[in-house]
């Protein structure tokens, strides 16, 4: 999420027409069309931060700015040439990463929270725990995930650390109630 995506489309000799066919996950479908025997672009139902991206002596590309989960869907490029026709595939999946807050619930005990993360990030404790984590599906289509922690021993110690896994990366943060 917030990040720039540029998607190439792969293809041989000169280009005649270009179609790249966005079918979001949301539900909505995208085109954009390139004829170079008329220099002409045409784009239906496409967010102003999905944009054609060309470099002389590059293949065509697609740059979509500020990713967001809206533009996770599948991503086709047709590409009619002299050479033939081509299709290059895309499937992007867009990962964002949760919120992190640690804090003390009115029993004096921690409770971790990953808020908003797609997919939903693992929790863990230092020292350890039995707790478990409960998922909240959002509407945008992340998941918040809170755990309370519960000491099977406190050896001495009144700190505890959460420990956040997600593949956007992993976060640690301590507290002592």
């Amino acid at each position: 999420v917030g990040d720039s995506s540029v998607l190439t489309c792969l293809s041989k000799g000169k280009i005649n027409m270009l179609t790249w066919k966005i079918n979001l996950k949301t539900g909505g479908l995208c085109t954009l069309t390139y004829r170079t025997d008329r220099n002409m672009t045409h784009r239906t139902n496409c967010s102003d931060n999905i944009n054609w991206k060309f470099r002389p002596g590059l293949a065509p590309a697609l740059e979509i700015q500020q990713v967001g989960i809206a533009q996770e869907g599948n991503y086709s490029c047709d590409v009619a040439s002299t050479d033939g026709n081509f299709c290059t595939m895309y499937h992007l999946t867009v990962l964002a990463p949760p919120r992190l807050s640690l804090y003390c619930d009115e029993q004096g005990s921690p409770v971790c929270e990953a808020a908003a993360g797609k997919p939903p990030a693992q929790l863990s404790w230092v020292p350890g725990s039995s707790s478990s984590a409960e998922e909240k599906s959002l509407d945008n289509g992340t998941v918040t995930v809170l755990s309370k922690f519960t000491a099977c021993s406190t050896n001495g110690t009144n700190v505890t650390t959460c420990m956040v896994s997600h593949p956007a990366g992993n976060w640690s943060q301590s507290i002592a109630c």
